[in-house]
C-alpha cells in the first residue's frame, strides 16, 4: 500500500521533478517550506513546562501564539532600554555613544549585555512567517537606530542626518551579525574586539568623507 501510494504522488510530479532524486525534491521542499513558513512557534506544552504552569493558564493569558512571541520581543528589549537609560542618564556629548556601543558589543565590565541571542535568532526565524513578530523585531530595530542616529550626529555633528542614519543601519547590522556567530554557530565572545575595531573605523570613514554612502535616501524605511 506505502508503495502503490509512492508511485502514485510520482506519477503526479513534473518530469522534471521526476528525474530528481526524492532527497532533491525534499531538500528543495524543506527550502520553499522555510522561506514562506519561517520555522514553527513554540509548543504551548513546552512553554508551560519551562515556566511550571500549566498548559491552559498559557492558553487563557496568551490564546494567540503570535502574541506570545510579540510579548516576549517586548521583554528582550525593555531589559535593554532600561540598562541604557540608567548608565545614559550619567554621560553627556561623545561619552555617550561609545557607552552604546561598548555595550552591544559586550565591553562594559559593570554592565553586562543580556545573554538573549539565540532567543532573538528564534524570533528571526519566527519572524519569516509571522508578520506580527516581523513587525515588532522591525519596529525595535528601526527604533534602536533612530536612536543611535541622534547619538552619532551628537558625538560627530559634522556627520550629516543620512550619514548618521547608515552609520546605525551598518551598527545595527554588525552587532547582529557577530552575536549569531557568536550564538548560534559557537564562535568566541571575544571576536567582539573586531566588530568593536570594525564600527571605528567605519565611524573614522564617514566622519573623513563627510557624506553617505550611498543614494538609496533614508535608511529604517520599507520598500512602498
Amino acid at each position: 500500500m506505502v508503495a502503490a501510494g509512492l508511485h502514485a504522488v510520482e506519477a503526479s510530479m513534473s518530469e522534471e521533478t521526476v528525474r530528481s532524486s526524492p532527497r532533491e525534491v525534499i531538500l528543495s521542499g524543506a527550502f520553499d517550506a522555510l522561506m514562506r513558513h519561517g520555522l514553527p512557534m513554540l509548543s504551548y506544552d513546552r512553554i508551560a513546562e519551562a515556566a511550571g504552569l500549566s498548559r491552559q493558564v498559557v492558553r487563557y493569558h496568551f490564546p494567540d501564539p503570535e502574541d506570545l512571541m510579540v510579548g516576549l520581543c517586548d521583554k528582550l528589549a525593555a531589559t535593554y532600554t532600561d540598562a541604557l537609560i540608567t548608565n545614559a542618564v550619567t554621560l553627556e556629548g561623545p561619552s555617550r555613544i561609545e557607552m552604546f556601543l561598548d555595550f552591544y558589543f559586550d565591553m562594559l565590565s559593570d554592565v553586562p549585555k543580556p545573554r538573549d541571542d539565540a532567543v532573538y535568532d528564534a524570533l528571526m526565524s519566527f519572524a519569516a512567517g509571522s508578520p506580527k513578530v516581523r513587525a515588532a523585531l522591525r519596529g525595535q530595530y528601526s527604533l534602536l537606530g533612530q536612536v543611535l542616529s541622534h547619538e552619532f550626529r551628537v558625538a560627530y555633528p559634522a556627520l550629516s542626518r543620512e550619514a548618521a542614519g547608515e552609520l546605525s543601519f551598518l551598527f545595527v547590522s554588525l552587532m547582529y551579525g557577530h552575536w549569531k556567530m557568536v550564538a548560534s554557530l559557537g564562535l568566541s565572545e571575544t571576536h567582539n574586539e573586531v566588530t568593536r575595531q570594525g564600527m571605528e573605523r567605519l565611524i573614522r570613514s564617514y566622519v573623513v568623507l563627510g557624506k553617505p554612502a550611498s543614494s538609496v535616501g533614508r535608511v529604517w524605511t520599507r520598500p512602498d
